[in-house]
């Protein structure tokens, strides 16, 4: 019987370390689809800091469209988002589907707002149709489309981007292309059954090309997820899956550099990168608030919240 993994060819293989030999390297390289390039990589952390400090600010702006946006969620996750398209994901901005680059799958993709942010600051698209979130016929959709360069899928379903980068990684282990998908979860979704359905399939297989990152900011629509009945212990339960397990401060610019930096944590084996964060940060409006989830910014909200925002990296 065919599968879809048996067709997996037709996918466009990203570039990475992965659990395939060096013959394997070797020949994807020749074919063209192995030749990783890094990205561009800032001098020190005070850029990646600047970075961050700017994907907060296009956050709060792009939170003043009809609609607004998901604030919280979107701040929590933008150093973790810095990092990964600064320092991490190897891609090329003028050819979004080049063979050759790394996956990424933004499963809580109601942080979309933050990677329009990273994704104009790399150049795939411009940073004017940053203006356009969520109006009548943008592509900055409230939550990513494919139409939009650097999206490989479309999110925001809860519990299905485990599942769909657990898939590129296992048709990339089956074609023998060297590769790393990347999928970035909230913990509100890890209540999903499908999220556990994929750890187990990525445990299996021992997918050490696949990083699940969990964005751990404690809070969801609903309010807290340490309620969540068997969430804890988060770190056990992940291993449990066969998966190796990390837990760092998702704000920490350098912490973050270095656990990425030593991918695959263990060979053979996928990694979690528990990422404690929390909601809103950097905005002391926002900070740990369950309202904080989808927020409308009028002009004298949005002021406040740059100033907060400037008044907290001034520290």
């Amino acid at each position: 019987m065919t599968t879809a993994l048996d067709t997996a060819p037709a996918l466009a293989a990203p570039g990475g370390t992965g659990p395939v030999d060096g013959a394997a390297r070797e020949a994807a390289g020749a074919a063209g689809l192995a030749a990783p390039t890094d990205p561009a990589r800032p001098a020190d952390l005070a850029d990646l800091a600047d970075l961050a400090h700017e994907v907060r600010e296009l956050v709060l702006r792009m939170g003043t469209s009809p609609h607004g946006t998901h604030v919280g969620g979107s701040l929590s996750a933008a150093d973790i988002l810095t990092v990964l398209y600064h320092r991490v994901l190897r891609l090329r901005p003028e050819d979004p589907a080049w063979a050759g680059r790394d996956w990424f799958v933004l499963s809580k993709g109601h942080a979309s707002a933050a990677l329009y942010a990273v994704l104009a600051q790399r150049g795939f698209i411009d940073r004017a149709e940053l203006d356009t979130y969520s109006r009548p016929g943008s592509r900055l959709a409230g939550h990513p489309l494919r139409r939009l360069p650097g999206v490989e899928f479309p999110t925001g379903s809860l519990g299905h981007g485990l599942s769909l980068a657990s898939g590129v990684a296992l048709a990339l282990r089956r074609t023998g292309r060297a590769g790393r998908a990347f999928a970035l979860l909230g913990d509100g979704e890890l209540q999903e059954g499908s999220v556990w359905e994929a750890a187990m399939t990525a445990g299996h297989y021992g997918l050490d090309n696949l990083v699940a990152v969990v964005d751990r900011n404690g809070l969801q629509i609903t309010g807290s997820t340490e309620d969540c009945v068997g969430l804890e212990p988060l770190g056990e339960r992940w291993r449990s899956f066969g998966w190796a397990t990390v837990e760092v401060d998702g704000h920490d610019l350098a912490a973050l550099d270095e656990v990425f930096a030593s991918l695959p944590h263990t060979p053979g084996r996928p990694t979690a990168v528990l990422a404690r964060t929390v909601k809103g940060r950097g905005v002391p409006l926002f900070e740990g608030k369950k309202k904080s989830h989808s927020v409308q910014l009028s002009p004298r909200l949005f002021q406040r919240a740059m100033t907060g925002l400037n008044a907290r990296r001034a520290r």
